[in-house]
C-alpha cells in the first residue's frame, strides 16, 4: 500500500473508524491505540490488502479483529497472572464547551444515558447494535464482519434493543 492510499483511507474513513473504536473499547485511550493499530495493520498488509467493495466496513473489520485479539490476550493474562485491568467506564467522549441552554443540556443528558446503557451491554450485543445504528451497516455486512449468520445478527440487534428498552424505561 502506498502512502497516498493510506492517507486517503485516513481522510475518508478515519473519523468514523475512531468513533467506532471509542464505542467498542469504551475508553478513549484504548480507542486511540486501536485506531492507530488498525491503520498500522492496513499499512503492514500493503499489497496483500485488496479492498474491493466497502472500505469502511473492511477497516472496521480489521479494528474489530484487533480488539478481539486484545481481549483474548487480556483474558489469558488475567487467568494466568491474576492481573486485572480496569476500563474507564466514565470516559467522556464528547467535550462540553460553551454556554448551554436547557434544551441542549437535556438532549446531552439523554444521549449520555443512552451511551452509558449501550456501553454496559455485553460485547455480543453492543458491537452489532453499534454497527447497525452508528455505522449504518446492513445485517449482511455485519454478519460478514462478525463472521456469523444474518439471522444471528438480527437476533442480537433485537435482543440488544430489548435490553436497552428495559434499562432505559423510565429514565428518558
Amino acid at each position: 500500500m502506498k502512502q497516498e492510499e493510506l492517507e486517503f483511507y485516513i481522510d475518508a474513513y478515519g473519523k468514523d473508524l475512531f468513533s467506532f473504536c471509542c464505542c467498542v473499547t469504551r475508553n478513549r485511550q484504548e480507542a486511540d491505540d486501536l485506531y492507530q493499530d488498525t491503520f498500522l495493520k492496513v499499512y503492514e498488509l500493503g499489497e496483500k490488502l485488496v479492498i474491493t467493495t466497502n472500505p469502511k466496513s473492511y477497516l472496521m473489520g480489521i479494528a474489530l479483529n484487533l480488539y478481539r485479539n486484545y481481549k483474548r490476550k487480556l483474558s489469558v493474562r488475567q487467568r494466568i497472572a491474576g492481573v486485572s485491568v480496569s476500563l474507564d467506564e466514565n470516559a467522556e467522549l464528547i467535550p462540553m464547551e460553551g454556554p448551554l441552554t436547557e434544551e441542549v443540556m437535556i438532549v446531552r443528558e439523554e444521549c449520555r444515558i443512552v451511551r452509558e446503557a449501550v456501553r454496559k451491554l455485553p460485547d455480543k450485543y453492543r458491537i452489532p447494535i453499534l454497527l447497525f445504528y452508528m455505522e449504518e451497516l446492513s445485517q449482511a455486512e455485519i454478519a460478514a464482519l462478525l463472521r456469523i449468520s444474518e439471522s444471528a445478527v438480527k437476533t442480537r440487534v433485537h435482543r440488544a434493543k430489548k435490553l436497552l428498552k428495559e434499562k432505559l424505561e423510565g429514565l428518558i
